[in-house]
This record gives structure tokens, C-alpha cells and sequence, in this order.
């Protein structure tokens, strides 16, 4: 049966699992919670909760740290998408405002604080310039994943790959 009285509504469930089909289907092809909430007029808190409700593996072992990125927002969406607990993610001018706001002992002691935070995490993806990604590596007790930039230093934001990100995670949950 098809229809389901429900008080004086009458719903249709093949109408309900084709829109969550549909949801699925565009979430799976790489589109963001807010995309695909505008394609299907749907809100993007369902979207979440629907992801919830289905979810078998959450990312919460795992952190990223990376800089400078050109596309921060597109990176942290596919994060957030598997639930990443820790991101810190920063562009050139934010890096670089992190730095000049603060004197050397409150550097110092935020740097450490960032560090002493993502010890806690199983897993690291660090995406960085190659020195950056080294001693950051070597800083840290999780299982390290690093995606390197470029060589240091690095003075402008650039493009990370999504999918590069993606395989990483893929390959730490799997």
C-alpha cells in the first residue's frame, strides 16, 4: 500500500523514499547539503538529520589541519560531510592574522594548544606546504595523512583537490 493515513493527512511513502532517494543520489555526487536543499526545496537540517539517521561510520577519530587554502569552505563541507570533529582550516590572510594578533608567548602557547587538541585524534590529515607537513608529522602521535601544497613557504592561497581529501577519508574509514 502506497498512501498512509496519518490524522487527517493522507501521505504518499513511494513520494517520501523518492525524495530521499533523490537527496542520497545528489549528496553521493558530490554536491553540499545546501546545494542539494535548493535543488529539492527541501531544508538542509532534514538533509543533516537524514545523513544522521543513515550514518554507520562517523569521522570523529579524525582532524585536519591546513593552510594556506584557496577553497577552505569547499574542503571543510566534504569534511563535515563525514562528521571530521577537528577542522582548522586557513587561508593566507587568516594565517597570517592568526600570527600578527597575537604576541609570542600567546603564539606560542595557541600553537601548542592546537597541537596538544589534535594529539587526541586517531587520525591526521595535515595539508600544507612540505615543511609545514613534515614537522607537523613528526609533532604528532596519530596516524598521519599529509597533503602537500607546495614547498615552503608558501605566501598564497591554493586550490586543494576535494577528491584528494575524499580518498584520504575513504582510506582511514574503510
Amino acid at each position: 500500500m502506497d498512501f498512509v493515513r496519518i490524522g487527517d493527512k493522507t501521505i504518499s511513502v513511494s513520494r517520501i523514499n523518492k525524495k530521499i532517494e533523490e537527496i542520497i543520489e545528489l549528496r553521493g555526487k558530490g554536491y553540499s547539503q545546501q546545494e542539494v536543499a535548493k535543488i529539492l526545496d527541501v531544508d538542509r537540517s532534514f538533509i543533516s538529520r537524514l545523513e544522521s539517521i543513515g550514518e554507520v561510520r562517523k569521522g570523529g577519530d579524525i582532524a585536519v589541519i591546513g593552510f594556506p587554502i584557496k577553497n577552505k569552505e569547499e574542503i571543510s563541507e566534504v569534511l563535515k560531510a563525514f562528521n571530521v570533529e577537528y577542522i582548522l582550516l586557513m587561508n593566507e590572510e587568516e594565517r597570517q592574522n592568526f600570527i600578527k594578533k597575537q604576541g609570542g608567548k600567546e603564539l606560542l602557547e595557541s600553537v601548542l594548544k592546537i597541537i596538544s587538541d589534535v594529539r587526541k585524534y586517531k587520525h591526521c590529515i595535515i595539508i600544507g606546504s612540505n615543511v609545514r607537513t613534515k614537522i607537523l608529522s613528526k609533532l604528532l602521535d596519530s596516524h598521519v595523512y599529509t597533503i602537500e601544497i607546495g614547498d615552503s613557504p608558501l605566501k598564497n592561497d591554493i586550490y586543494v583537490e576535494p577528491q584528494k581529501v575524499l580518498d584520504i577519508i575513504k582510506t582511514i574509514i574503510e
